[in-house]
Formats: C-alpha cells, sequence, structure tokens
C-alpha cells in the first residue's frame, strides 16, 4: 500500500535517487544531475513537500518550487512528481499530484503550473487527469545534449484559494 506523507530531509537520499532516475529519462528535466541536498532544499518551498512510501521504501517525491520572489506571485508555485522507475503505473504520482494540490490550497497557492517535454505523455496525462490544462508548447525553450526541446506549459488554478478577486 503506498502512503503519502509529509517529506523530511532523511528522505533525501531517495529522493535524489528519484530524482536521477528522472534525470536520466531524458525526458523530466533540463536538469543533467540531481540537485545536492542544499540547492534542492533552497529551490523548493519549505511547504508542500511529499514522498510516497510503500512499506519503508520512498518510491516517489513530490514538491512545489516558487517561480518568482516578487509578493504578487506568493501563491504561484511549480510542481516537480518524481516516480521510481520500478513504480511507475501504479498510481504512486496521481496520490501525490492529488495531495500536493490539498497541501498548495491550504498553503495559499492558487495556482499551480508544471513544464513537461511533449515527449512525456505520462506526465501530461497525470496533470490533465488533476484538473491542468495545456497553456501552449514553448518552442525551443531550451538545449538538451546539443538538442532544442520544446517545452508543454500547463497550469491549474485553485477553485478554494485566490477567488475573491476573480
Amino acid at each position: 500500500m503506498i502512503e503519502i506523507r509529509q517529506f523530511t530531509q532523511a528522505d533525501y537520499s531517495a529522493v535524489e535517487n528519484i530524482y536521477q532516475q528522472g534525470i536520466d529519462t531524458g525526458d523530466a528535466t533540463f536538469q543533467d544531475k540531481a540537485k545536492t541536498w542544499r540547492e534542492w532544499d533552497s529551490s523548493m518551498l519549505s511547504s508542500c513537500r511529499l514522498v510516497a512510501v510503500e512499506g519503508n521504501t520512498v518510491v516517489g517525491w513530490a514538491a512545489l518550487s516558487p517561480i518568482s520572489t516578487r509578493l504578487v506571485y506568493a501563491g504561484v508555485a511549480e510542481v516537480s512528481v518524481y516516480v521510481a522507475s520500478d513504480s511507475q503505473g501504479k498510481g504512486v504520482g496521481k496520490k501525490l499530484l492529488s495531495q500536493l494540490i490539498i497541501d498548495s490550497e491550504s498553503n495559499n497557492i492558487w495556482m499551480l503550473q508544471a513544464g513537461i517535454f511533449p515527449e512525456n505523455i505520462g506526465s501530461i496525462l497525470l496533470h490533465e487527469k488533476n484538473g491542468f490544462r495545456e497553456l501552449g508548447i514553448r518552442e525551443n525553450l531550451g538545449k538538451m545534449n546539443g538538442v532544442w526541446r520544446d517545452v508543454t506549459l500547463m497550469e491549474r488554478r485553485s477553485k478554494v484559494v485566490g477567488l475573491a478577486s476573480r
């Protein structure tokens, strides 16, 4: 059974390994190697950090990073969801992203965004099933191994947070 719980620093070794597995696919991120603990910790919000655990093993993680340091964007965050290669297709990503959405709204975040390589169809479908919509393709956003890569930009607006001003 998969349990979703709050991330602790002790989980980082497993998180780093899963992150590197995603990087190694070539379709998860522009990163070429997993961030160190210090880099990862400083790039993610201190809230909204989750791990998926099966037995005593971390099999996935999800976290939010700020899109800007400007106060006006404090309620907007970028989603990261990674699942261990041997745990994919078991609903781990769905459980992580569903809980991440709940946690984000509890932390007054009204919009989530995701940048996903178009080749990563599983991730695009996961986000769509969780209420994200495609905004468009950012063509030739960056080079990876000498090849220009496009990125699908997706967003999810909360139906709970940030409604008063709309």
